[in-house]
C-alpha cells in the first residue's frame, strides 16, 4: 500500500460513527481542501520520545486529540490490568498551562475510571516534577503528565510515569506501545465513573514544597538568604504555583518576581518560545534583574523541570549559564556539601548523559564517587536509581538544562534545582565570591570544557525525511577528519558499536538502541549527531576543550576554544 492510499484509508475511518461530529467534519473539510495538513495528521501513529509523546493538537492519528490521548490511556490500562493483576489500580494525572490540557487531563482521568482504575486528578495546573513526587506519595502505579514542555504554543503531549516515579523505559514503553497498537478506537472507554475520580491540591502541593526544601538545603546561613538578591520568572508556565513558595519556606524573601509573566498562558504572548535554553526567553528578568541590581535570574519552561539561570561575571554584567555549566555548578556544590558532612563512602553516585559534558566525570573522579553515563533524557537518569540499588544518587543532570536533586522526584526537577542555584549563589556571596567565580575555579580544578549545541529545524514529514537521510549519511560516509583532526573512535548507538580507529577493534555499547553518532578526536574534542526524540530537529553536540592554569588565563583559552568550535563546524558543515 502506498503511502497516499494508506493517509487516505486512516483519514476515512475518522469519518465513521466512533468519532464526534465535529471531528468528522475537520476530516472531511481537510480531504476536501487541504491535502498537505491532511498527510500531516494521518502519514503515522504519534510515538513515543525521549521525553514521552508530543504532536501538534488537531484531529487525525498523527496529532494530539481525545481519541490518540483516550487510545493511548485505554491501551495503558489494559497494560496495568495485565502487570498488577489482583491490585487497587491507583493513577495520579498533572497538566500543564497549555490549550486543551485541562480538558484532555480530563478525558484521560475519564478513561481511567472508565476501566475501574482509580483517579487523582490535579484540581488545577501543576508541574511536572510534582507530579512524580505525588505518584510515589500516594502509592499508585502510574501518572500522566498533560505537556509539552517548551514546544510551540500548538504543542500538547503525554507523558507516561511508572511506579517507582520516572518516566517508563524499556521493556514497558514497548510493550505499552503494543497495547495501544493493537486497540481500535471504538474500544476506548470514555464513560467516566466519577466515584473514581478524586481531585488533588493542597495536600499534596505543602508536602512537595517541603520535600523540595529538604532536599535542596545546605545550611545557607539567614544572613546569606537574605543578601541574595534574585528574579524569578514562570515564562507563562507552571512554576508559579510552587517555585516562590518553595524559596520563601527555604527563608528566600528577596525574590523579585517578572509580573508580565507571572499569569499562565498557552500562548506564551512575551516570548518566541517558552525554553530557558534560549537567551530571548529571559529578556524581561534580565531587564528586572539590572532595575533591581540582582545577583541571580532564573527562568522554568512551562512544566517547570527545566531552568534558565544566568548570574554576573567578573565585570558586574549578566551573563547566561549554559545546561552544562549549571549542571557542573550544582553537581559540584552538592558534592562538596555531602564530603563536608563525612556522608561520602564510595557508595554513592552521580549522572548524567552520553551529549553532556565530560567535565561531570572528572567531578566524579575527584570526590570518589561512581559515574553513570545514559542515553538523553531524564528517564534514563531515573532508571540508574532503580538499576543500581546498591549506590546512593547524589544529583543528576543534563545538558538540556534539566536537574534532579536526590530521589524524593525522578525527573528533571526545576523547583529543587531552584532552590539548590540560590543556595550555591548564596554561599558564594557570603564567602566575598560568586557563582560565576566559582565556575572559573571549577575550570581550573577539573579542566576548561566549553560546550555548543547547533539545532536544525526540519519540518514535518519532508523533515523527517531529511534528518534521516543526514543521519544515513553520516553513516555511508563516516569521518575520518573533523577540522583537522584524525577521528580516533566512533560510538554508534544505533549499532550498539564502539569503534576504536586507532586498533581497528570494536566494543559492544552496553545500552539500549538509540540513534546517535559520538566523533572523539585526537585533540579531545566529542562532537555528537542526534535527531531529537521531542521536536523536528537534528542536533549536533559540540565539546572542546583545554587546561586552564589560572583564573586569570581564562579568556585567552576561551578564545582558543571558541576558535575550535567555529572551525569544528565549519568543517562539518553545520
Amino acid at each position: 500500500m502506498n503511502l497516499a492510499i494508506g493517509i487516505l484509508k486512516e483519514a476515512q475511518e475518522w469519518l465513521t460513527p466512533v468519532f464526534d461530529k465535529e471531528t468528522q467534519d475537520k476530516v472531511s473539510e481537510m480531504m476536501a481542501s487541504s491535502p498537505k495538513e491532511l498527510k500531516e495528521s494521518f502519514y503515522k501513529n504519534l510515538e513515543f520520545g525521549t521525553g514521552g509523546m508530543r504532536g501538534v493538537m488537531g484531529v487525525g492519528n498523527n496529532r494530539i486529540n481525545k481519541y490518540t490521548l483516550g487510545k493511548s490511556t485505554q491501551g495503558l490500562s489494559n497494560y496495568l490490568y495485565k502487570v498488577f493483576p489482583n491490585q487497587k489500580l491507583k493513577a495520579v494525572i498533572a497538566y500543564d498551562c497549555r490549550h486543551n490540557s485541562d480538558t484532555l487531563a480530563k478525558t484521560v482521568a475519564d478513561v481511567f475510571s472508565a476501566n475501574g482504575i482509580q483517579v487523582y486528578l490535579f484540581s488545577s495546573l501543576r508541574p511536572t516534577p510534582e507530579l512524580s513526587f505525588a505518584l510515589k506519595y500516594l502509592n499508585c502505579q502510574c501518572g500522566i503528565v498533560l505537556t509539552a514542555s517548551h514546544n510551540p504554543p500548538e504543542y500538547n503531549g503525554y507523558k507516561v510515569y511508572w511506579e517507582d516515579g520516572g518516566q517508563i523505559v524499556p521493556p514497558q514503553d514497548a510493550e505499552i506501545i503494543k497495547a495501544i497498537e493493537d486497540l481500535k478506537y471504538d474500544q476506548i472507554k470514555f464513560e467516566a465513573n466519577e466515584d473514581l475520580i478524586e481531585y488533588i491540591d493542597t495536600e499534596i502541593d505543602q508536602a512537595f514544597v517541603k520535600s523540595s526544601v529538604q532536599n535542596a538545603s545546605f545550611n545557607t546561613s539567614k544572613e546569606a538568604k537574605d543578601d541574595l538578591n534574585i528574579v524569578f520568572t514562570s515564562l507563562h508556565g507552571t512554576s508559579i504555583t510552587v517555585v516562590p513558595d518553595t524559596l520563601a519556606l527555604a527563608g528566600y524573601k528577596n525574590v523579585h518576581i517578572v509580573e508580565e509573566q507571572r499569569v499562565p498562558n498557552g500562548d506564551f504572548p512575551t516570548v518566541k518560545s517558552p525554553n530557558p535554553e534560549e537567551p530571548e526567553a529571559l529578556t524581561m528578568a534580565l531587564a528586572l534583574a539590572e532595575k533591581t541590581n540582582a545577583d541571580i535570574v532564573i527562568g522554568t519552561d512551562p512544566d517547570c523541570d527545566r531552568l534558565g539561570v544566568a548570574v554576573r561575571d567578573n565585570q558586574g554584567k549578566m551573563i547566561l549559564l549554559n545546561g552544562n555549566q549549571s549542571m557542573i555548578l550544582m553537581t559540584a556544590f552538592l558534592l562538596e556539601q555531602w564530603k563536608k558532612a563525612g556522608k561520602i563512602n564510595g557508595k554513592q553516585f552521580i549522572g548524567s548523559t552520553i551529549v553532556s559534558t565530560p567535565m561531570i566525570m572528572k567531578l566524579a573522579s575527584a570526590y570518589d564517587v561512581a559515574y553513570k553515563s545514559g542515553l538523553t533524557g531524564f528517564k534514563w537518569i531515573a532508571k540508574m536509581i532503580k538499576d543500581f540499588p546498591e549506590l546512593e544518587f547524589i544529583g543528576g543532570g543534563e545538558e538540556s538544562f534539566g536537574y534532579m536533586v536526590g530521589d524524593s522526584v525522578r525527573d528533571k526537577d526545576a523547583v529543587a534545582a531552584s532552590l539548590l542555584i540560590c543556595e550555591v549563589a548564596a554561599q558564594a556571596k557570603a564567602n566575598n565570591s560568586s557563582v560565576y567565580q566559582a565556575l572559573l575555579q571549577h575550570y581550573v580544578d577539573f579542566g576548561f570544557y566549553k560546550e555548543h549545541l547547533i539545532s536544525i529545524t526540519k519540518k514535518g514529514i519532508d523533515g523527517l525525511t531529511e534528518i534521516n537521510a543526514m543521519m544515513v549519511n553520516l553513516r555511508e560516509n563516516p569521518l575520518r577528519e573533523i577540522n583537522n583532526q584524525k577521528v580516533v573512535k566512533v560510538e554508534d548507538y544505533k549499532s550498539s558499536l564502539s569503534l576504536n580507529l586507532l586498533n581497528n577493534e570494536s566494543e559492544i555499547i552496553n545500552m539500549p538502541k538509540a540513534d546517535v553518532l559520538i566523533y572523539y578526536t585526537e585533540d579531545g574534542s566529542v562532537i555528537c549527531a542526534r535527531p531529537s526524540g521531542t521536536e523536528p530537529k537534528i542536533k549536533f553536540y559540540i565539546s572542546v576543550n583545554e587546561e586552564l592554569d589560572t583564573i586569570e588565563n581564562f579568556k585567552g583559552i576561551e578564545d582558543i576554544l571558541n576558535e575550535r568550535i567555529k572551525n569544528i563546524s565549519t568543517s562539518m558543515q553545520l
